[in-house]
């Protein structure tokens, strides 16, 4: 092995992606890609009667076009103007099925980003869990409101300003808001992967690296709309996928979402400042009080580090080294007694 693949091996970014494939970060994101597709199509039916009730035909018109530039090759597809119109028969319908499937994603998604963490569920009763999961799933819709507001909301005084300024017709102008654009789509996407590594696998990662993990998969989320866009809108348009054609194109893209949020877990979980916190309790905690622990508020390397304690105990029970340490005290302290004697009879 070369110097420079040993040093690549060192880099954090190496760790995060061993760790992920170690986790079988694929298979997790393969059964979160699924659960998430069925809750997709009624996230949007609900979505549809929200903005019916409660937003005039310009304010849903602008939402339409918005929705149209993120996501084009689902938009493409999908009768945005009919699900508006039929709002109420078709959100009542998708109100009763996202309670079950978003749940199921839910669930699914806090199993998948602890397991990336190795970090096992704590019991409960299924009734308390379920309205745990109630509550992050009503969270995780008021960070995309509010995400989503603030994004359509900056776009828009973005715009105005440059009305004002003149910049719409010039060249530099045009490059500036998409730059602007850009950078507040990618802070929308921030806090929306931070409360997913954050709050709904209920894990307690290190500030610096929960930073650093979602400004990778904000920036990350965003490359992926703009390489796979092009590539997923000319999969679902090609008559050999026939009506499959949109439900591939929104798996695709859901499964490389999936992996990417779980390899922002696994960015989290092997932080230096974790691994810090996993010496400290190896070399403060005895193996059964720690391995004792209940892992219900998700504090990292607990069963890592347990088990670790446990090694590193029985290794030296086995070696014989604690015995040495004693009699190499008592040694120690008989030498002492005789330099004091000997001392004593020279004064």
């Amino acid at each position: 092995m070369g110097p420079g693949i040993a040093r690549l091996t060192k880099t954090h970014a190496w760790r995060a992606w061993d760790h992920y494939s170690e986790a079988r970060g694929d298979r997790l994101a393969a059964a979160a890609t699924y659960a998430g597709f069925l809750a997709l199509f009624p996230l949007i039916a609900v979505s549809a009667a929200v903005a019916a009730a409660f937003l005039t035909n310009s304010q849903v018109h602008r939402i339409e076009k918005k929705v149209g530039e993120q996501f084009a090759f689902l938009s493409d597809q999908l009768d945005l103007e009919s699900l508006v119109r039929n709002a109420g028969t078709v959100g009542v319908i998708g109100a009763v099925l996202l309670l079950f499937s978003g749940l199921g994603w839910v669930d699914t998604m806090r199993g998948s980003i602890r397991g990336v963490w190795r970090v096992e569920d704590a019991e409960e009763n299924v009734f308390a869990r379920k309205g745990k999961d109630l509550a992050v799933l009503l969270g995780l819709g008021a960070v995309l409101c509010v995400s989503v507001g603030a994004s359509a909301l900056t776009t828009a005084l973005i715009g105005h300003l440059a009305d004002w300024l003149g910049l719409n017709h010039h060249g530099a102008g045009v490059v500036l808001l998409r730059v602007l654009g850009t950078c507040v789509a990618i802070a929308a996407d921030f806090l929306l992967v931070v409360y997913l590594l954050r709050w709904l696998p209920g894990l307690h990662p290190g500030r610096r690296s929960l930073v650093q993990a979602g400004l990778i998969g904000a920036v990350g989320f965003e490359l992926l709309k703009l390489l796979l866009s092009g590539y997923l809108g000319s999969v679902a348009g090609k008559s050999m996928y026939g009506a499959f054609g949109t439900p591939v194109a929104v798996l695709l893209w859901m499964n490389f979402m999936m992996r990417l949020l779980l390899l922002c877990a696994a960015w989290t979980a092997t932080a230096k400042e974790r691994r810090r916190h996993d010496e400290r309790e190896v070399e403060c905690v005895s193996p059964d009080e720690l391995e004792g622990r209940t892992e219900r508020d998700g504090s990292p390397g607990r069963g890592e580090g347990a088990r670790a304690a446990r090694e590193a105990h029985g290794t030296e029970a086995a070696s014989g080294t604690h015995g040495d340490h004693v009699n190499a005290e008592k040694v120690n302290g008989s030498r002492g007694r005789v330099r004091g004697h000997r001392a004593a009879r020279a004064s």
